[in-house]
């Protein structure tokens, strides 16, 4: 089934590549300066904190990140309104090719059913991002008034896996109710099948992401033990075959679901 979906993991491949290219150059071009007045190694923590003090009056008190925040605000729309639309066209197709076989039907899908997945994947968002109201500043309080990395570390990494946790489990939630919307189950139908069967379907969804875990350590290493032109080959192209496993992924996911109606 994945292969059979191979234009859309090159349409999606694209797609990621696209908004890695845009974020690189984002963080390029605001990250790299200020790191580049960063006090070094040799110099006092009396100029750390100075550095810091004068960083949170700059973010506080002046205009200067607005740009930014604008620039960050309209990339984030454009993928929260793009996002659902290769959601939609890809998922009804795996549904139509479970069904009856034949072509894959992504453009269709994507006329049919973008609202539905468009307003759960908002929905999804919007709980995701919830807790950001209380973690952001909360964190932006540790990183001013911390002086060592472990301390920073100790408050952050609990609050960080918590919220890693909430994510994937609304991640597998909503999924569930995105096939549930493009299958014409009803999306209340697949959530609460996905519920019931939560333990062997989050088994499932670890399974496959521990596959891809471990080919990224896999060519990883290759990359680090044998440099040359065969790794810098296998490193440039593992983006594509990251997108490979992605689809794989919810295709397995999809196909368990389905089985245990």
């Amino acid at each position: 089934m994945t292969f059979k979906h191979f234009h859309f993991v090159l349409l999606l491949f694209v797609y990621q590549l696209i908004w890695g290219f845009f974020l690189y150059r984002i963080i390029d071009n605001t990250v790299a300066p200020l790191l580049r007045r960063f006090p070094s190694a040799s110099t006092t923590d009396r100029a750390v904190q100075t550095y810091m003090t004068e960083a949170q009056f700059q973010l506080f008190k002046t205009d200067l990140i607005d740009p930014y925040l604008w620039l960050i605000g309209g990339l984030f729309l454009a993928r929260m309104l793009l996002t659902p639309l290769f959601n939609a066209g890809f998922f009804y197709s795996l549904h139509q090719q479970s069904k009856d076989g034949g072509n894959t039907r992504f453009l269709e899908g994507v006329r049919k059913t973008w609202k539905p997945i468009t307003l759960l994947y908002w929905i999804q968002a919007v709980l995701l991002l919830a807790p950001a109201w209380w973690i952001f500043p909360k964190v932006l309080h540790i990183l001013l008034k911390s002086d060592t990395a472990s301390e920073v570390l100790t408050a952050i990494v609990p609050g960080a896996l918590i919220w890693m946790l909430w994510g994937g489990l609304l991640h597998l939630l909503f999924l569930a109710m995105q096939f549930g919307a493009v299958s014409g189950d009803g999306i209340i139908h697949t959530l609460w099948l996905s519920i019931k069967r939560f333990a062997s379907y989050v088994a499932i969804s670890f399974l496959m992401w521990g596959i891809a875990v471990l080919l990224g350590l896999a060519v990883t290493s290759i990359s680090m033990l044998w440099a040359g032109l065969f790794a810098l080959i296998l490193h440039q192209s593992y983006p594509l075959i990251q997108t490979l496993l992605k689809v794989w992924t919810i295709a397995t996911q999809y196909h368990y679901l389905k089985s245990e109606r």
